[in-house]
């Protein structure tokens, strides 16, 4: 296969979820559009068609005090511990009271006036209503969809994936990445022939979605050789005495045998996903390690993206081993990239020639014009 016609596994927009948008609530719009055209057209009288819809608001009301009060059972017992000694807290954390509490007494003064005496006494509906409410409760009706809990985590940034993005740039990226341009100026100049392409002058940050790390990546792919170290960067960091940061550089080899060097590892963070989805203590599913590896991806890619000291520094390839084995998977991945970042340093190099409409070109000369709408489209993710 030539490097020409390789491409990555799955196109990266596929394999990474975008962030949820908000047709979840335009539908929930049009139904309830829907269900009021429907009651219109049933042409039901107003004060019965009231009086049910105000007992099931009710009904759905108690729902919300009831749990609560079985919250707040437990919550009781953890006072000190959780809300400063605060029994308001702790109640404020098990009812919504700013608008339940309002609609609970909206709703029962509108049920009680408009109950027309069916023979039965008030006691019996809300003793009717808070038993299958309980019964709700007790069977686990009420918890959340898993797709309900995905987005409350990515809304409120408590995912894992977060945690680590979010580790992985404070603790790491943003200290190495504005010094790695440094290195290989530094690298270049003492072996001017090895980093020719300075659009390539970056970190390749591997992220495989299965996590699966290898500590050698020589042992990886036979076609990745390890050069050389660049230059060490030392700090005193967190208590630690001249803690180093450094980057080994590679020698990725093609199908044409031709050599091209990079600075490129692994994001460490995803060895804690995978070694969580080994740990039963975790509970961490391999699903649910692939979810979080999709979002730290996503996640490390907004961040960078918003970082001035990172930009052009980085790249980060995110990919999916196929499911047949083959022995030059990863280095076909690194050399797509570096490959793509060529041509791009290629299109702005001819992009900065001058122009002249009077030069009379050959037909060789026309053969190899390129316009830049037919070269591959890069996946950058360094903020383009």
């Amino acid at each position: 296969m030539s490097r020409e016609s390789w491409q990555p596994s799955h196109p990266i927009t596929l394999l990474i979820p975008k962030a949820r948008g908000r047709r979840a609530q335009y539908a929930m719009y049009l139904l309830l559009a829907l269900c009021a055209a429907a009651l219109y057209i049933t042409g039901e009288p107003l004060v019965p068609t009231a009086r049910s819809l105000t007992s099931h608001f009710v009904a759905l009301q108690t729902g919300v005090l009831l749990k609560g009060t079985c919250y707040l059972a437990e919550e009781i017992f953890h006072l000190q511990s959780r809300y400063h000694g605060s029994f308001w807290r702790a109640l404020s954390a098990c009812f919504p009271l700013h608008w339940h509490a309002l609609m609970l007494l909206i709703c029962g003064s509108a049920y009680v006036a408009l109950l027309d005496g069916d023979g039965q006494p008030l006691i019996l509906h809300l003793s009717l209503t808070s038993l299958c409410q309980l019964l709700i409760l007790a069977l686990g009706l009420h918890k959340p969809s898993t797709v309900e809990i995905s987005e409350m985590s990515e809304r409120s940034k408590q995912n894992v994936a977060h945690g680590l993005a979010w580790s992985y740039y404070i603790g790491y990226l943003k200290i190495v990445l504005p010094r790695v341009k440094k290195s290989m100026e530094e690298f270049s100049r003492a072996n001017p022939n090895l980093l020719a392409y300075r659009e390539t002058w970056k970190l390749h940050i591997l992220v495989p979605l299965s996590c699966d790390i290898y500590d050698d990546l020589e042992k990886a792919d036979s076609n990745i050789k390890y050069l050389t170290d660049l230059t060490e960067t030392t700090l005193t960091r967190a208590g630690t005495k001249k803690r180093v940061y450094k980057h080994s550089l590679y020698t990725i080899r093609d199908e044409d045998k031709k050599l091209w060097h990079c600075a490129v590892e692994y994001a460490t963070p995803l060895q804690s996903l995978y070694a969580m989805s080994q740990d039963e203590c975790a509970a961490f599913s391999r699903e649910d390690r692939l979810e979080q590896a999709k979002l730290f991806y996503r996640t490390l890619e907004e961040i960078l993206k918003g970082s001035k000291e990172c930009t052009g520094t980085y790249r980060l390839i995110a990919y999916e081993e196929s499911g047949e084995a083959e022995s030059h998977f990863l280095s076909r991945e690194i050399l797509w990239h570096l490959q793509q970042q060529h041509r791009e340093e290629y299109t702005m190099y001819e992009g900065n020639q001058p122009h002249n409409p009077n030069t009379t070109l050959s037909s060789t000369e026309l053969n190899l014009q390129i316009s830049q709408s037919d070269l591959p489209q890069p996946l950058r993710s360094d903020g383009f």
